[in-house]
């Protein structure tokens, strides 16, 4: 059976559709299966956090998302990390990067903007098995007008926790089951006189403020309040410990929760305006990361590799990232131009990000638990909260800007490894910002140096990089030159006016490294 298709993604939810836009943007056209014959309204992610934000920036899906003109602004003032507040403002450069949008609008725009790209997507259909062998996968659907094959180089899932992806290629899914917690969380409306106009408060008579959009511990449990624009309030409560019911969640059993946790009456009512609206309830959780990544030609992507008890947004953080790490790579496997280990590389990189994440989700859970002892670790905790590198420490970590890919290179510059920063350029056409360099996808050299003589040590004509000279708009920068994989992160980089002989081996080794040996103008690989 010959291969009918390069790619086939299990999934039609964001980090499925983000994957088929990187794929699209490096010349590769995926086929999207997706069970739902209509997006999912069910309300659950309620937006992206960190270094996420930057990256949406980078491929021009910022504004999209958040309807609203300008590049993304960080949070420089107050965050929390377990229901603990971080003071940003003592941080020079916060990553704590927002951006409120539920996530049925990410689906909405990511789905827009791969139609635009060519994708096929194709709703109303999904994997039911699949074999593997040298060559391809074979992969068997379910659609709307009955099971037919499909035949694919490669087999992204993208299919979420329960993705039958991993089941069917035999990737066990190790990690830790909570069964202490019952969370219970609602749209719904709060008297109009207790919201502070200011600060956006919910000043609860007889507790004290609920700061919007944080999280809050008391010593019987946490609640939250997220007042999002054009949308009633979203509230949440977590307390351990409690009896099962086999009750419809309901607004009353939320009242009950609220007094419990608060130990002040808080009167929610019915939630305004047009649905669908939360009302649910939830006992305990997961935290758990697939054994491997990969399976031969199939890999996991999203809630597919893991997922974490503290809920869907820092998945969701995560898995749009694994699509911007993978899709690059699997594109230049399928063109012909990856070099060795570059498919491996994926596995590496997105489970170190993971594991950080898991980190981060089991520290919260144990500091927001109830008990003496934990309020007197959490007494230590915000002394240390009151130091600039401690702050600076766990922002990063909430941001995801704490990781830092392995690039081969020893003794490397700050920045290589990381995320590009986003700073202002003067070009030849006038002032750009880096991040809007960004938007194809492709693999660049950024020449800040007198003459260009960075850009000069690649070959010429070499097909594998795109070259932009230019001089530093006023700001300061910490590079004189960069090179940036697709997916932003900065494979090498100098803070030299005139980088020497060994520095420019250096740039070249990086190029061959993730582009693969570049091909003169002229000869295209095949």
């Amino acid at each position: 059976m010959s291969v009918s298709t390069d790619v086939v993604i299990a999934g039609g939810g964001p980090n499925g559709l983000m994957l088929a836009c990187e794929l699209s943007l490096a010349g590769v056209r995926p086929i999207v299966l997706e069970r739902l014959s209509e997006p999912s309204p069910e309300p659950k992610a309620n937006g992206l956090l960190g270094q996420v934000v930057r990256m949406v920036d980078h491929r021009g899906l910022y504004e999209r998302l958040s309807d609203a003109p300008g590049p993304p602004r960080p949070n420089s003032a107050y965050f929390t990390f377990a229901a603990m507040g971080l003071n940003l403002s003592l941080l020079e450069d916060s990553p704590l990067y927002g951006l409120a949008v539920p996530q049925q609008r990410i689906v909405q725009i990511l789905e827009e903007r791969a139609t635009e790209l060519g994708v096929d997507i194709r709703r109303g259909h999904q994997v039911i098995g699949l074999t593997q062998d040298d060559d391809a996968v074979t992969v068997d659907v379910a659609g709307t007008d009955g099971d037919y094959r499909v035949r694919a180089r490669y087999l992204a899932g993208a299919d979420g926790a329960h993705s039958l992806t991993r089941k069917l290629s035999g990737i066990g899914f190790p990690g830790v089951s909570y069964d202490r917690t019952t969370t219970r969380t609602a749209h719904a409306s709060v008297p109009a006189g207790w919201v502070d106009a200011g600060t956006g408060a919910l000043n609860v008579p007889g507790h004290g403020a609920l700061r919007p959009f944080l999280s809050h511990r008391t010593e019987h449990g946490g609640v939250s309040y997220a007042p999002f624009p054009g949308h009633p309030p979203l509230i949440s409560t977590t307390e351990w410990d409690q009896p099962e019911s086999g009750e419809p969640m309901s607004l009353d059993e939320l009242r009950a929760s609220l007094g419990r946790v608060l130990g002040a009456d808080l009167p929610v009512g019915p939630p305004q305006g047009a649905g669908p609206h939360v009302l649910r309830r939830l006992t305990g959780g997961n935290t758990r990361v697939a054994e491997r990544f990969r399976d031969r030609r199939v890999f996991l992507v999203g809630d597919a590799a893991h997922v974490y008890a503290s809920g869907g947004g820092p998945g969701l953080n995560l898995g749009l990232q694994d699509a911007a790490n993978l899709g690059w790579k699997l594109a230049a496997r399928i063109r012909g131009t990856a070099p060795a280990g570059l498919l491996g590389s994926y596995e590496t990189e997105r489970r170190q990000a993971a594991g950080r994440m898991v980190m981060n989700a089991q520290a919260q859970s144990a500091l927001i638990a109830p008990g003496g002892d934990v309020t007197a670790l959490r007494d230590l905790f915000i002394e240390l909260l009151g130091h600039r590198d401690t702050v600076q420490h766990l922002a990063d970590l909430l941001a995801g800007a704490d990781v830092r890919y392995d690039m081969g290179i020893p003794e490397a510059h700050p920045l290589v490894g990381r995320f590009a920063p986003d700073v202002e350029l003067d070009t030849s056409t006038g002032t750009v910002r880096l991040a809007e360099l960004g938007r194809t996808a492709r693999p660049l050299l950024l020449d800040l140096t007198e003459g260009a003589s960075v850009a000069e040590a690649l070959p010429d004509g070499t097909d594998r990089v795109d070259v932009v000279t230019a001089r530093p708009h006023p700001s300061a920068h910490a590079f004189t030159a960069l090179l940036l994989r697709p997916d932003c992160h900065v494979a090498w980089a100098s803070d030299s006016s005139n980088p020497d002989a060994a520095e420019l081996d250096g740039l070249r080794a990086a190029a061959r490294r993730w582009f693969g040996s570049p091909v003169p103008a002229g000869n295209p690989v095949v």
